[in-house]
């Protein structure tokens, strides 16, 4: 039987041989119980164009570090130093912002697992945060560490690991505080346990959060949580360029691990990115002021339409990503629950694409394509 395809691996699969390139070549100090250094974790995050040398099955092999992260250099090392540090790391922003990209490969280079997490919703109780009973053993033979199910935070704190707390604030704010004591004490009790239920956390144990500023207000975190974190604000990619060679990294490697083999032009990659970027900011590259959708266009968006652009070209047409696929594919993303957005979409094609048409042929095959805008 052929081997089943993982629709999408975690960081420390898809990077296996980078982090084992950084592992064999690690000789900075780190904290108890980490996987990889704060600078090669750094690395890891950030790239480097030094070739590595490292060593599988009795096979020497080179590697460079690619790129994984694209924003403030800073803000990764600040994020590194806090999880090294007593204080939980909550990484904030807009949506699609790569919060949840960065959190991932973090707890991948620390703890070499991505996977001990939980996803906050409204529906998230204290159960989930702390443990449960497997209730038929617990029937069977009372409480006992075998009847216990852990949580994402009784296994970080076992066995010394990072856990990630993706969108903090969906949570109800009573189930947030569970984690006051947590990060304070760095203990949890399991009272029907007696003495055998005082879960000290292991060094390496700490608390990745995310939240979106779109959300403020939904569950707002108290002021007693929020003591407990540093606060790192992660920003929409400035520059057109990198943004450009984030949207073109992901898309072609989600292509290739789907078999998905199609023509895509870095200047296709480009009319989309700035388009986003443009419609993002409110004003393009060269000054003009446009409208900005309600929705977020955010890095994430763009290559979820970059990606489904390059399946049309292969299951539509001849394999060859056109602007008319992007247009195709951008108005899911814009268009959510506001239909005000389709107008300043339009907008953004009658004052700019159509400007920008009349001297690139792209540009304006992009501008024939607004009939897939209504």
């Amino acid at each position: 039987m052929a081997k089943e395809k993982i629709i999408r691996e975690p960081t420390e699969i898809r990077n296996r041989d980078e982090i084992e390139a950084l592992k064999q070549n690690d000789t900075y100090d780190k904290p108890e119980n980490w996987f990889l250094s704060p600078r090669m974790v750094e690395t890891f995050i950030l790239g480097s164009d030094e070739v590595l040398e490292y060593e599988v099955k009795d096979k020497k092999k080179k590697i460079k570090i690619t790129r994984k992260f694209y924003g403030d250099n800073v803000l990764v090392q600040r994020s590194i130093i806090t999880l090294a540090s007593d204080r939980g790391l909550l990484l904030i922003g807009e949506p699609g912002t790569a919060k949840s990209w960065l959190s991932e490969h973090l707890a991948a280079g620390i703890s070499h697992t991505s996977l001990n997490g939980i996803q906050g919703t409204a529906g998230v109780t204290e159960d989930q945060i702390k443990y449960s009973w497997n209730y038929a053993m617990l029937l069977a033979e009372g409480p006992s560490l075998n009847a216990l199910v852990p949580s994402p935070v009784y296994v970080g704190m076992k066995d010394g690991l990072i856990t990630r707390f993706e969108e903090v604030t969906r949570c109800p704010r009573e189930i947030q505080d569970t984690l006051i004591s947590i990060l304070s004490d760095k203990v949890l009790i399991v009272p029907e346990l007696g003495e055998k239920g005082v879960l000290l956390a292991r060094k390496g144990f700490n608390i990745i959060g995310t939240a979106n500023t779109r959300d403020k207000g939904v569950n707002e975190m108290s002021s007693a949580l929020k003591r407990r974190f540093n606060f790192e604000t992660v920003h929409p990619i400035k520059s057109v360029k990198e943004e450009i060679e984030v949207v073109q990294n992901q898309t072609e490697g989600m292509l290739e691990s789907d078999n998905v083999k199609v023509e895509f032009k870095h200047d296709i990659y480009e009319l989309l990115v700035k388009t986003f970027h443009e419609l993002r900011k409110g004003e393009t590259t060269d000054g003009v002021k446009v409208n900005i959708p309600s929705t977020v266009m955010s890095t994430a968006e763009a290559v979820s339409v970059a990606y489904n652009s390059g399946l049309y070209a292969r299951y539509y047409d001849d394999g060859i990503v056109k602007p008319k696929h992007l247009a195709i594919n951008i108005k899911g993303a814009v268009i959510k629950d506001n239909n005000e957005d389709i107008q300043k979409l339009n907008q953004y094609w009658d004052l700019i694409v159509k400007r920008r048409g009349s001297n690139n042929k792209d540009w304006s095959s992009y501008y024939d394509s607004k009939k897939y805008l209504m």
